[in-house]
């Protein structure tokens, strides 16, 4: 059940999906060199960054281009998700899941963070509010239902494969459903008109949304004052072998592209699309692992650590904006969602030798965005340097 004692957010989940080039596919962007692009949030961004070629990259991102009549972000491209829908937390999910029930949390990794220090999206009890789905459960299924509402991607597990399904590493293996395109094309519709139809599609289908390929990524939250709808996003990652077949819904999504974390961010740099501060910190983290293996493994060791609760403030400073986050210097203290940020002035960031403690996006203009960050990373914001090879990503629809 939704959180009712949020006053200033709704809840959300979005989908960030990476996947692998399919061998013999036309690029959606030239694989040109891109100009220079920000450091990842585990550097330093005192120094000149170094160039992030595009054919260092194995994978692609999925962007939606939100409708120019979209109350939230007209224009915007942003990953697929959406709010929370009751029907993400229905008792019918019990029978769907069924397989899974002897399992805590529907067989969902726990995560090793303390409950106190859990962002209040992940932390809250459903079972509490009355609901008999897990948090983590409906969470993954509201970005599952929505990434297949607005771009067509469905990613789940026929019933007939749970058993080896359980008996291996359900993060590893998933295999193209066995659905035609029109079929896909006729639940979508349904689901798009009301989203218990994700209930009975799987019903149907006798399939299982894969929640287990979804790994916790993130929790950002709509800052004070910037735009009219505030969000308390949920961001998972899902790695896929291959780009799976997309289309945009033509109703909120008016457009998709599948391109490198480098290409978007050159994208965005050459003002040809716009994307929220958000979306441009994640794609700047993932360029520091341009293999779609060691995204997959970071992403999958990292979920079990838990993450931050992220909610930038902002402030006017030298006719730019500075978007602050958590382990910032100037970061307030009070958590209460109106925060008003230590206004002392900064000369910091024009003497990179006296950098200390900054966590930080200084924002000129729409498409000028710059990263800095010189804090540590702690252990929940797990260093992007310390990864290794692993488990293979998942195969797609």
């Amino acid at each position: 059940m939704m959180n009712a004692a949020l006053k200033h957010w709704r809840e959300a989940a979005t989908l960030i999906l990476a996947a692998g080039h399919r061998l013999g596919a036309d690029s959606l962007l030239p694989r040109t060199p891109p100009s220079v692009y920000p450091r990842s949030p585990s550097e330093s961004s005192g120094e000149r960054a170094q160039p992030l070629l595009s054919s260092r990259f194995d994978y692609d991102v999925l962007l939606l281009k939100r409708s120019a009549k979209s109350g939230f972000m007209p224009n915007a491209y942003v990953f697929p998700g959406g709010v929370l829908d009751p029907s993400d937390f229905s008792g019918d999910w019990l029978d769907i899941f069924k397989p899974f029930s002897s399992c805590p949390n529907f067989g969902l990794r726990q995560t090793k963070q303390p409950v106190e220090t859990r962002p209040a999206i992940f932390a809250t009890d459903r079972l509490k509010l009355g609901s008999p789905i897990p948090g983590d459960v409906a969470l993954r299924i509201c970005a599952l239902r929505e990434t297949f509402e607005e771009s067509g991607v469905l990613l789940v597990v026929p019933k007939a494969e749970v058993k080896s399904f359980k008996d291996d590493c359900p993060s590893k293996h998933y295999k193209e459903p066995p659905f035609s395109e029109n079929e896909l094309s006729e639940w979508r519709a349904l689901v798009n008109q009301n989203p218990t139809n994700f209930i009975r599609m799987c019903r149907e289908l006798e399939v299982l949304p894969n929640i287990w390929a979804l790994h916790e990524w993130a929790n950002w939250i709509t800052p004070v004052g910037i735009y009219g709808r505030r969000f308390d996003t949920a961001f998972f990652l899902c790695c896929l072998q291959e780009i799976p077949h997309t289309i945009q819904d033509e109703m909120e999504i008016v457009d998709f592209q599948w391109s490198t974390p480098s290409e978007i961010l050159q994208c965005y740099q050459e003002r040809q699309m716009w994307m929220a501060p958000p979306q441009f910190y994640e794609l700047s983290r993932m360029c520091r692992l341009p293999r779609l293996n060691d995204l997959h493994s970071f992403a999958y060791k990292r979920a079990v650590e838990g993450c931050e609760q992220w909610l930038p403030v902002a402030l006017l400073e030298n006719e730019q904006y500075i978007s602050l986050l958590p382990g910032d210097k100037q970061y307030p203290q009070d958590t209460s969602g109106q925060m008003e940020a230590d206004r002392t002035p900064d000369h910091e960031l024009n003497n990179p030798e006296k950098q200390s403690a900054l966590h930080r996006m200084t924002i000129k203009d729409s498409y000028t965005t710059a990263l800095h960050v010189t804090i540590k990373p702690n252990r929940l914001r797990v260093s992007m340097e310390t990864h290794s090879l692993g488990n293979l990503p998942t195969k797609s629809r």
